[in-house]
């Protein structure tokens, strides 16, 4: 038994995780080859999956706005999402229900406990072809992934 395999079984018996977070993380720990770096094969339609989610908001030049406006150009790799869903399974059921607390108030209706990675391949799959494209007198925003 490893070390990490120990510590795991240890904050179960202090009941700082469930055993279903425990059976997570032994799992993560036992299944290396199911890292963050996923690979990247053609969806059933062909395409690539997309490696990334871009943001990017423009000043809108049709309408003059070019001046005191802020070009913004986010790209996020989808494999750090894939890893941010993994790690939610490190998180104490305390502080995920905190912070499921916390997000209620702002709105947001999820539960850290309930994410799980192929709810994210999910999402990607189902977003692959979708892209918004926001146009008003000052700006233009664009969400897609690639």
């Amino acid at each position: 038994m490893t070390d990490s395999q120990k510590r795991i079984l240890e904050m179960l018996a202090e009941n700082k995780i469930t055993v279903d977070e425990a059976a997570r993380l032994i799992s993560a720990i036992n299944n290396p080859g199911h890292t963050a770096t996923a690979t990247y094969e053609p969806t059933p339609s062909g395409k690539p999956l997309p490696k990334y989610l871009r943001v990017v908001v423009q000043p809108n030049t049709e309408s003059g706005a070019e001046a005191g406006h802020e070009h913004v150009n986010i790209r996020v790799p989808i494999a750090l999402i894939r890893a941010g869903i993994k790690l939610t399974a490190l998180i104490p059921s305390v502080a995920a229900d905190r912070v499921n607390e916390a997000l209620g108030e702002k709105g947001f209706d999820l539960d850290l406990k309930k994410l799980k990675p192929e709810d994210l391949e999910s999402l990607v799959d189902a977003l692959s072809e979708l892209e918004v494209d926001v146009k008003d007198k000052k700006e233009k925003v664009r969400i897609y992934l690639e």
